[in-house]
């Protein structure tokens, strides 16, 4: 009965995975060798808290820059508008912003978060500058440019209502 269910002349063929282990062996070495020229530069980004009253209540100043079609407008959650920088010449003054947001730290050296709250029709590059401005500034010396930190911790959200 053996002899019926086993054919003669076929064994199973050998699988030939030489190719395949070029291929890899390639591959690894391309993705290994061009690895460092693909960098990512990434922003880290918190969720402003969803109510209010989780908010620490020892924080003096809750900072928020709020992106206005017509301004920037610097304020503080509980204590109401601080500064309001106006557009010069149509383009919204950003070293005027960075100016404001010298003197708020000043004012508080330890505080290091801030919102910014920006309306649905915000151009993209506006909200990247206003982050720029909002995060570092400016400072030079003997010819060369470094940056001093100023609200490193960002976060967005959305712009209430136009305020009269």
């Amino acid at each position: 009965m053996r002899s019926r269910l086993r054919r003669r002349g076929h064994e199973t063929p050998d699988l030939e995975v030489t190719s395949f282990i070029n291929l890899m062996v390639v591959l690894v070495t391309f993705f290994l060798g061009s690895a460092t020229y693909f960098q990512n530069a990434v922003l880290e980004l918190n969720i402003p808290p969803a109510v209010t009253g989780a908010a620490n209540p020892s924080e003096a100043l809750q900072l928020e820059v709020t992106i206005r079609p017509d301004s920037l407008d610097v304020g503080d959650h509980k204590g109401g508008l601080i500064q309001r920088i106006k557009n010069k010449n149509g383009t919204y003054d950003f070293k005027g912003l960075n100016e404001t947001l010298k003197q708020v730290k000043v004012r508080f050296p330890d505080k290091k978060d801030a919102v910014i709250l920006s309306e649905p029709n915000t151009p993209y590059q506006v909200l990247v500058k206003t982050m720029d401005a909002t995060r570092t500034f400016a400072v030079v010396s003997a010819g060369s440019v470094r940056f001093g930190e100023l609200f490193p911790d960002i976060s967005l959200g959305d712009a209430p209502g136009t305020q009269p």
